[in-house]
């Protein structure tokens, strides 16, 4: 389909709406992107936005916890609620004739949760069970603490937050961050599907045109790197490398030279990285590299691991490889 049947609108409020008919499909996606990301985590809590982000589904509007689940459910939708740097965003995808219906549930999500006291706990539980799971997996961890050293805070924090801080975080400091973040200006909603963009704008607006934020809106204070080089000790029969370095954004005219630059570099089999260091020499099973980009700042991150008495050797000749390219 054309990039020109792409509608961009943007309601009197600040919420931006994309639209892009499709009218060979039944079906219809959406995502709405709130900006009441990990980047506005009031320093100490970080975790703040992962707990906020599964709390608003305990509940929203006229319906509890339960009733909300059930009636997506019977919509068929399929959907998912994820947390990023700089945005919460709530995906899902339903078929065309359901929208009408199901975008309103997502109004009283964002607009009226209920934040129930006695969900709390349970909302933090289960932040902490998946923030446990990353530490049994060395890969990811790596690429958590990678970001936190290469990117400028808080930027580098993890989206996930850590375990040291939710466990200090109150149902006070999530509904601070709520009434501050939540807000049309600067929120994006994107559908695409078999729809009509003239019932979609007035579905949009009778759903979202009224909803206003009166407070300040949140700044965001830039803070220092972390160390240039560290260790992370951890009981694993693999040493895992990780290596980062500063690139251009997407906002830059040079980016798809970048992108085109790693994609030779671990852009898949034939690439330098996984020929020189995995086929060649059979230093390591897993070696890559991918472009990490915020508005104004991007990263190369890299990859490898191997056993520690390859790992000098796997480093060295990663290196090499970053230097001839």
């Amino acid at each position: 389909m054309a990039i020109q049947d792409i509608q961009c609108h943007q309601l009197d409020n600040g919420l931006a709406l994309i639209i892009e008919p499709m009218s060979d499909v039944q079906s219809v996606a959406f995502s709405l992107l709130v900006p009441a990301g990990s980047v506005f985590d009031p320093a100490g809590r970080n975790g703040t936005a992962a707990i906020l982000c599964d709390w608003t589904f305990r509940g929203a509007g006229e319906r509890n916890s339960r009733q909300l689940s059930t009636d997506l459910d019977n919509f068929g939708v399929q959907r998912s609620e994820s947390v990023g740097v700089n945005h919460i965003t709530y995906s899902g995808a339903t078929l065309a004739g359901h929208l009408p219906s199901v975008l309103p549930v997502y109004g009283d999500v964002v607009r009226r949760p209920h934040l129930d006291e006695g969900q709390f706990e349970a909302v933090r539980a289960g932040v902490e069970q998946a923030l446990m799971s990353i530490e049994d997996e060395p890969r990811h961890k790596l690429f958590q603490e990678l970001r936190r050293r290469c990117c400028r805070g808080p930027w580098g924090l993890p989206s996930e937050g850590s375990l040291e801080e939710v466990a200090e975080i109150t149902t006070e400091d999530i509904r601070r961050q709520r009434d501050a973040c939540f807000r049309p200006g600067g929120a994006i909603l994107g559908i695409a599907g078999n729809v009509d963009p003239q019932q979609i704008v007035d579905l949009v607006g009778d759903v979202f045109g009224d909803w206003t934020n009166g407070s300040p809106e949140p700044t965001i204070r830039s803070g220092q790197r972390g160390p240039f080089r560290d260790h992370l000790q951890h009981d694993s029969a693999q040493t895992h490398i990780g290596i980062a370095w500063d690139t251009v954004p997407y906002r830059d005219d040079r980016y798809y030279d970048a992108w085109a630059l790693v994609s030779v570099l671990s852009g898949g089999m034939s690439s330098r990285l996984f020929t020189e260091v995995r086929e060649k020499r059979g230093l390591c099973y897993a070696i890559q590299a991918s472009l990490n980009s915020l508005r104004d700042e991007a990263h190369v991150l890299c990859y490898a691991g191997t056993t520690p008495e390859r790992a000098q050797e796997t480093l060295d000749v990663t290196l090499s490889e970053l230097a001839r390219v």
